[in-house]
């Protein structure tokens, strides 16, 4: 739109009444996304400690398919399937952590959860959401740098568990990127 006068009304008027919607609908949008997200981690731990970790295989298959068709009767969807159950059962087993979780679902989808669920190493998996995080990767970017190994080829990838816990919690915690976050390992790039 230019800055001109439209049937009496001046248009920065209107450009600047679009940006306050664009931005509210953005909060609110980021916001749900994180209600979503922090929901399914509690319906996931909640599950997890009525089956006691798993410990009772088929009480707990009878459980969360019991819970799953519930559920799915009374708010009328899939969401709450037996597959997306077990997901959210993960999802709070893998990242137990609630405060981590909540300080990440301000940033990220649940897609970015999922997207790192079949990542084991936790330290690879926090990486890659914390870098999602900062960095604003949507879930296909994030994809692209879990597929191009981009863990792996950072000089942390190599360091003690210990070490690489303490400076993914600095990057997460207090915005410090660390070298070894940044650079690339000689051996990985020689390999390559």
């Amino acid at each position: 739109m230019s800055e001109e006068i439209i049937d009496g009304l001046d248009s920065g008027l209107i450009i600047d009444i679009c940006s306050i919607i664009d931005s509210a609908r953005n909060n609110v949008a980021k916001q749900v996304n994180t209600e979503i997200t922090l929901m399914y981690w509690h319906i996931g731990e909640r599950l997890n400690r009525e089956l006691l970790g798993n410990e009772r295989a088929a009480y707990g298959k009878r459980i969360v398919s019991q819970a799953a068709t519930q559920l799915n009767e009374r708010y009328g969807s899939n969401e709450f399937s037996t597959r997306n159950l077990r997901r959210m059962m993960q999802f709070s087993d893998e990242f137990p952590d609630l405060q981590i979780v909540s300080q990440l679902a301000t940033k990220l989808f649940w897609s970015h959860f999922m997207e790192v669920l079949p990542i084991k190493d936790q330290n690879k998996r926090e990486f890659y959401l914390i870098m999602a995080a900062r960095e604003g990767w949507r879930r296909n970017l994030l994809r692209k740098q879990i597929d191009g190994m981009l863990y792996e080829r950072t000089a942390i990838s190599r360091k003690p568990e210990e070490m690489i816990s303490n400076e993914l919690a600095g990057l997460r915690d207090n915005d410090i990127m660390t070298p070894d976050l940044v650079f690339k390992d000689p051996y990985f790039l020689e390999f390559m």
